[in-house]
């Protein structure tokens, strides 16, 4: 397997597996760590994982596919999440994820999180970002948008380089 962790992370994920009374109870904190560190969980960093902790791949692969804070793919360098839960549904979120969709050439009718070829933009319908007072909400990186408009949509990607 050519996939390498720096040796100060693995050193560190190694003191934290003394903290456990089993090797498996670290299994979620060395996912977090891994994907904080490389961006997403590989394939082979899964494989890595299981290694590490004398597990099956598929012991660790459940965990990377059963939690929605892990990912498998690279997130694109402005990641869009679009609120889908029911204040933000009411108000039209659906149309704007189909909106950031159709602008960037992604698949208006997939369930899961896409990224452009460039590797710009990732759209995903998230769920709650606690703000349903002000509904619509879409949260760019960071960056937090209330009430947003079809028209400050077309703004946010604008400001994301959409050329």
């Amino acid at each position: 397997m050519s996939f390498s962790v720096p040796s100060s992370l693995e050193a560190e994920l190694d003191e934290l597996t003394t903290h456990y009374p089993v090797k498996r109870s670290a299994s979620l904190m060395f996912l977090h760590a891994l994907q904080e560190h490389f961006g997403y969980i590989s394939k082979e960093a899964m494989e890595w994982t299981a290694s590490k902790l004398e597990l099956q791949p598929i012991n660790v692969f459940e965990l990377v596919t059963f939690y929605p804070m892990f990912r498998q793919e690279p997130l694109g360098k402005t990641h869009i999440k679009v609120c889908r839960t029911l204040s933000c549904a009411l108000q039209g979120s659906a149309e704007l994820r189909e909106q950031f969709c159709k602008r960037l050439g992604l698949d208006s009718q997939a369930h899961t999180a896409q990224t452009t070829p460039d590797g710009k933009f990732t759209v995903e319908f998230v769920e709650c970002l606690a703000s349903c007072g002000t509904a619509p909400v879409v949260l760019v990186n960071e960056s937090l948008y209330q009430m947003v408009s079809p028209a400050a949509a077309d703004e946010i990607l604008r400001k994301g380089n959409l050329k």
